[in-house]
């Protein structure tokens, strides 16, 4: 009888020790979750296929320094041949500025001739047709110059800046109230000067007439367009006391030592001995024409006639 071989009997193998700790173990060794693993690998990955990060800023920048050196250098190169250019362009400039300024300068003086002699050429119609009346004639419209005794006038700033309170005239609606001379307080100086029995005028050396303007262009005060600057010297031929006097009790006069009172504006009087008014620098005759001989006669005769 055949003998059987043994059997032999196979045990199962240990339990681990960690078996209980099942859930630990799995944590352990799965700490790093999976989309970090992979993201992880690809870096590692590109980084031994391409150049280092660090090496990659440092290319960079030295590109874009280079570019910038590049940019300021052709700037630089630009500027240095187009600098003759606009020198010259420039030049050319102040020449042209320089020429029509003297074209100006000379149109200006042939203007100031032409006036003149329009001037000495009305002067000498007045004087033809106005007989012996011609002087008075030129006189009275301002086309001559005239002296003789009178007052001197002069009217400044104030010092400072003083304020009123607003009741007396010189309240305005366009500007505020302050020490300024204006055109307003400057048309009734003249006024007054002519109501006081004045037979010419000037301010600053400008001749008033009977079409002269005294207006204000922003704080400057024109008389005939021309800008005047203070202290403005108002000469007026006239018996001396009397109109000094006759003036400074006038209503316009008493405006005057208002602005002096309120508003710290300088004025004074005095009356001279002997004053000298230049000519007015144009005369414009509108309306006015010379009488027939025949016409200027009958009016000699009559005791009538016009101006």
């Amino acid at each position: 009888m055949p003998q059987q071989p043994p059997v032999r009997s196979t045990s199962s193998p240990p339990p681990r020790p960690d078996a209980s700790m099942s859930l630990l173990t799995n944590v352990t060794d799965h700490a790093l979750d999976d989309g970090y693993a992979e993201a992880t690998a690809r870096r590692k990955a590109e980084g031994d296929a391409g150049m280092p990060r660090p090496l990659k800023a440092k290319l960079g920048l030295a590109a874009g320094l280079v570019l910038a050196a590049l940019v300021v250098t052709v700037g630089a190169a630009q500027a240095r041949i187009t600098a003759p250019v606009v020198a010259k362009e420039r030049q050319e400039l102040i020449n042209r500025v320089e020429s029509e300024t003297k074209a100006a300068d000379k149109l200006q003086s042939d203007v100031d001739g032409l006036r003149t002699e329009v001037g000495d050429q009305q002067r000498k119609a007045l004087e033809k047709h106005g007989g012996d009346q011609g002087e008075l004639v030129a006189l009275l419209s301002g086309a001559t110059e005239v002296h003789g005794p009178g007052v001197k006038l002069v009217v400044d700033d104030a010092k400072d800046t003083a304020q009123g309170d607003g009741s007396q005239p010189r309240e305005s609606t366009t500007f505020a109230d302050t020490g300024r001379v204006r055109d307003r307080d400057m048309q009734r100086v003249v006024n007054g000067l002519w109501q006081s029995g004045a037979e010419a005028i000037a301010i600053n050396g400008q001749r008033l007439t009977s079409f002269s303007a005294i207006r204000a262009a922003g704080d400057a005060i024109l008389v005939d367009n021309r800008p005047l600057v203070p202290p403005y010297t108002v000469l007026a031929v006239g018996d001396g006391k009397k109109l000094s006097t006759d003036f400074q009790d006038s209503a316009d006069g008493q405006y005057l030592h208002v602005l002096q009172q309120n508003y710290g504006i300088r004025a004074s009087i005095s009356a001279e001995g002997d004053v000298r008014l230049p000519a007015a620098p144009s005369l414009t005759v509108r309306t006015a024409k010379p009488m027939a001989t025949g016409a200027g006669k009958g009016a000699a005769d009559t005791g009538k006639g016009t101006s």
